[in-house]
C-alpha cells in the first residue's frame, strides 16, 4: 500500500499545484473509504449497529459524502442540495451525545446503491470545486479550499472510526480476504518493559490561524507553553503479554482498582478480558479488523481509559510506586525528546494491523508515534484564545465535559491530520479507538478536570447565555420570557402537547415553553449554543464570563432552579439540526416557535415550504424576527424580504403572507430586545413576532 502520510502542506506551490494535489489527496481518502466497506460480506450486513451506541455502518458510508454538501451549503459554496433527505439522514451521530438521535425506529435507511450513486455524484461535486474554486496561497481557515480540505480530514477520521465499527461486528458478516495488507509477527513471548529517562524541558504549540502550515481542527489553534520536569516513562507501549498479568490476577474482579466511572462501566461491561480478546478452550486469541488470530503476546494491548487506569493502579502495586497515564504535555515533551517527527512508524496504513512494541525505534524508546493511540490523562481542554471555526462549531465543544480524553499519536491506519504532533483527539472513556498507552512515573502536575462551564472564555455564547438567562436592561424585558409570555393568550384554544423551539439557542425559551407544554423539544444548528441547555438540565448551576471592559470580564452563575424551572427539565430535550433540511420524525407539534431564526438561514424558502407538514391542524406557527437580512447569513438572492422588485418595496411579511400555504395570521406583536456586549455598549432591536395558525 502507498498512502500518503501527511496532510496539504498550505504554504508550498501555485494555485494550480495545489489544485493537483488537493485532487490526489480527496481522491485517495474519498476512495479508501469506500473501499474499507467492501470488507463486509454482503449488502445486508451494512445495516447491522456493531455498537448498540453507534448508528448502523449504512450511516457512516453516506456519513462523509453528506458531510462534504452540507458544510459546503452552510459556507454559502453549494447553493443548492444533492439529495434533502441523506443530508438529513446522514447528518450527524458519531459521539453519542444526547443530540445524536440514535433511534432506528426514526430511519428508513437508503439502499447501498442509492448510497453508492449519492457519493458518486458528490464525488463529482467536489472534484469541480477543486478545479474551480478561487483561492489563493497560502490557505487557512478563511480560504474556501479550507472546507474541502475539511471535508478530507474529517473521512480520513472515519476511515479510522470505521474500522474499529467493522472491528466490532460479528466477525461471520465480513470476508476473510485480505484486500489490506496485514503484518505477521506476532509472537507468543513480550519484551520486558522498564522506565526511562525524560529529561525536563519546555513544550510548545502554536499554530496560527492566518498561516497554518497543515489543516488544523479547532483545537489546535493559538498558543500552549508549559515547562516538564525530569520524568520516566516505559520503554515500550503496553504489550497484550504485560496486561495479560493483569487479566490472569483476576483484575477486572476488582472494582477497587478503577476509577467511580470506571466501576459503572465494569458493572454494565461485565468485563473480564480486553474487548477484542476471546478466550477458547483455556487460550486467548485477538480479533483484528477482518480476522482472528492466536494473541499475539508482542503486540500493544487495546484497551479504553477505564482499564487503562486499573492497570496503572495494579502495576504500581507491583513496583511500589505509583506509575499513572502521562499528561498530554508529557507526552509532548517525549515527542520532542526523541525528535519522533523524523522516525518511522506504523502509522498511515502501512499495514492493517498493530506491529511489535519493539519494532518501531524512537531513540531509546518505541512507539512515540503509531502502532495504536496512546491514551492520556488528560481530559480535552481549550487552549487560551480558543475559537470554533464557523463552518464547523461543534467539532471539539461537545468534548469539553470531563468525559472525554485527549489520545495522542496515532495509530496505523492513522492519515493525514490525525498523525502531526499537534493533533488533538479525543474519545469518551469508554470508546475503543485502536487505543492503548504507556505508563510514566512523574511528580509534574496535570490537569484532571476541566470546569463544568465549558463557554467561560467562549465571548458569542456568554453573550447569548447573558441575553436568555440574564435580567431586563433599561426597563426592556427578558427577550425569551416575554416572547412566551405574550404567546401564552394564543396556546389558550390549541393542544399543547408537544412544542417545538427551533432555533433555540441556548435554550431560555425552550425551558419556558415547558411550562406550558407536555413536551418541548429544543434544536439548533449550534451543538454549541444546546449544550448550554444539555448543562443546565444535568448540573446545578452553569458559569459564563461577561465582558465589562476591553479584557476585564465578570463571571455571572445561572441555575434553572432560579428561575422556577427545574421541575420542568425533564420535559425538554435539546437536539442539533438544520431548519433548512429537518430530519423526517420532527413533526407532529401543535406548536413551532422559531425566535430570530429566518433572516439567520442560508435558504428561508426551504424552510418556508417544508415548515407547515411539521404542524398539527389547528396548531399555531409562531416567528420572531427583526428581519436584520444579511449576506454574510443568507445569500441576498433568498432573502425573503428588504428588497425592491418591480420597483416595489418587498417586506418579509408581505412574503410569508404569500408563502406560507394553509396558515391564517392571527396578529403581530413586537417585541423589543436589548443584547449587552458590555457595561457600556448596548444593542437595541426590535423583533416582529407573526402569530400563525394551521387550518384545519
Amino acid at each position: 500500500m502507498n498512502y500518503i502520510k501527511n496532510t496539504i502542506n498550505l504554504n508550498e506551490g501555485t494555485v494550480e499545484e495545489k489544485r493537483e494535489e488537493i485532487k490526489k489527496y480527496f481522491l485517495q481518502t474519498y476512495e479508501l473509504d469506500e473501499k474499507l466497506f467492501e470488507l463486509l460480506k454482503d449488502e445486508e450486513c451494512i445495516y447491522k449497529q456493531p455498537n448498540r451506541l453507534r448508528h448502523p455502518l449504512i450511516f457512516y458510508f453516506g456519513h462523509t459524502a453528506t458531510f462534504f454538501v452540507n458544510k459546503l451549503t452552510l459556507a454559502n459554496i453549494l447553493t443548492t442540495r444533492v439529495n434533502k433527505d441523506f443530508e438529513s439522514k446522514f447528518a450527524i451521530g458519531v459521539d453519542e451525545m444526547s443530540w445524536d438521535d440514535l433511534e432506528s425506529k426514526h430511519y428508513a435507511w437508503p439502499s447501498v446503491e442509492e448510497t453508492k450513486e449519492y457519493r458518486l455524484e458528490v464525488k463529482q461535486i467536489v472534484l469541480n470545486l477543486i478545479d474551480t474554486l478561487e483561492f489563493t496561497m497560502p490557505i487557512n481557515w478563511e480560504s474556501s479550499m479550507w472546507i474541502i480540505l475539511m471535508g478530507i480530514e474529517h473521512e480520513n477520521i472515519h476511515i479510522e472510526t470505521s474500522s474499529v465499527l467493522l472491528r466490532e461486528l460479528d466477525f461471520k458478516r465480513l470476508i476473510d480476504e485480505e484486500i489490506f495488507e496485514y503484518g505477521n509477527e506476532q509472537s507468543d513471548t513480550f519484551p520486558q518493559n522498564e522506565l526511562l529517562d525524560v529529561k525536563a524541558g519546555e513544550v510548545v504549540l502554536e499554530k496560527n490561524r492566518e498561516n497554518p502550515i497543515y489543516y488544523g481542527w479547532d483545537n489546535e489553534f493559538s498558543f500552549h507553553k508549559a515547562y516538564i520536569k525530569d520524568f520516566k516513562a516505559s520503554k515500550y507501549l503496553v504489550s497484550n503479554g504485560e496486561f495479560l498479568e493483569f487479566v490472569k490476577e483476576g483484575g477486572y474482579n476488582k472494582p477497587e482498582l478503577f476509577t467511580n466511572e470506571g466501576k459503572e462501566w465494569l458493572d454494565f461491561s461485565q468485563a473480564k478480558h480486553p474487548v477484542f480478546w476471546s478466550k477458547v478452550d483455556g487460550n486467548y486469541f485477538l480479533r483484528e479488523i477482518n480476522r482472528v488470530v492466536p494473541l499475539p503476546l508482542n503486540y500493544p494491548v487495546d484497551i479504553n481509559v477505564y482499564e487503562a487506569e486499573a492497570f496503572c493502579k495494579f502495576k504500581s502495586s507491583k513496583l511500589g510506586y505509583e506509575v499513572r497515564l502521562p499528561s498530554e504535555d508529557e507526552y509532548y515533551r517525549l515527542y520532542d525528546y526523541v525528535n519522533a517527527n523524523e522516525k518511522e512508524a506504523n502509522i498511515g496504513l502501512k499495514q492493517f494491523n498493530q506491529s511489535p512494541v519493539d519494532k518501531y525505534k524512537f531513540d531509546e524508546f518505541y512507539d512515540v508515534v503509531g502502532n495504536v493511540w496512546q491514551w492520556s490523562i488528560t481530559p480535552t481542554y481549550p487552549f487560551d484564545n480558543f475559537q470554533t471555526h464557523p463552518i464547523y462549531d461543534d467539532f471539539t465543544t461537545p468534548t469539553f465535559d470531563d468525559r472525554h480524553a485527549l489520545m495522542k499519536g496515532g495509530s496505523f491506519i492513522s492519515l493525514g491530520n490525525e498523525i502531526l504532533r499537534e493533533a488533538r483527539y479525543a474519545f469518551r472513556k469508554h470508546f475503543f479507538q485502536h487505543a492503548g498507552f504507556r505508563y510514566v512515573k512523574s511528580d509534574n502536575e496535570y490537569r484532571t478536570k476541566l470546569n463544568d462551564n465549558v463557554y467561560e472564555t467562549d465571548e458569542s455564547i456568554a453573550q447569548y447565555c447573558e441575553f436568555h438567562y440574564g435580567e431586563e436592561n433599561f426597563g426592556v424585558k427578558n427577550f425569551c420570557v416575554n416572547s412566551t409570555e405574550l404567546l401564552k393568550p394564543y396556546l389558550e384554544d390549541i393542544e399543547t402537547k408537544k412544542a417545538l423551539d427551533l432555533g433555540c439557542s441556548v435554550g431560555r425559551s425552550t425551558f419556558e415553553l415547558a411550562r406550558t407544554f407536555d413536551e418541548v423539544t429544543g434544536i439548533d444548528f449550534s451543538a454549541n449554543f444546546i449544550n448550554v441547555g444539555v448543562k443546565l438540565k444535568k448540573y446545578d448551576s452553569l458559569t459564563f464570563s461577561i465582558k465589562k471592559e476591553g479584557d476585564i470580564f465578570t463571571e455571572r452563575t445561572v441555575s434553572l432552579k432560579d428561575f422556577d424551572l427545574d421541575d420542568l427539565k425533564e420535559k425538554v430535550s435539546f437536539m442539533q439540526g438544520d431548519a433548512c433540511n429537518l430530519k423526517d420524525n420532527y413533526t407532529g407539534y401543535d406548536l413551532i416557535f422559531c425566535s430570530n431564526l429566518i433572516d439567520r438561514l442560508y435558504y428561508p424558502q426551504k424552510f418556508i415550504d417544508d415548515i407547515p407538514s411539521r404542524v398539527n391542524d389547528n396548531g399555531l406557527l409562531v416567528l420572531l424576527s427583526p428581519y436584520t437580512w444579511l449576506e454574510e447569513y443568507t445569500p441576498k438572492q433568498n432573502w425573503l424580504g428588504g428588497y425592491i422588485k418591480d420597483n416595489k418595496e418587498v417586506s418579509t411579511l408581505d412574503t410569508l403572507k404569500t408563502e406560507l400555504k394553509g396558515f391564517e395570521l392571527q396578529e403581530t406583536i413586537d417585541v423589543p430586545f436589548v443584547i449587552k456586549e458590555t457595561n457600556r455598549k448596548y444593542q437595541h432591536s426590535i423583533s416582529q413576532m407573526s402569530i400563525w395558525k394551521k387550518k384545519a
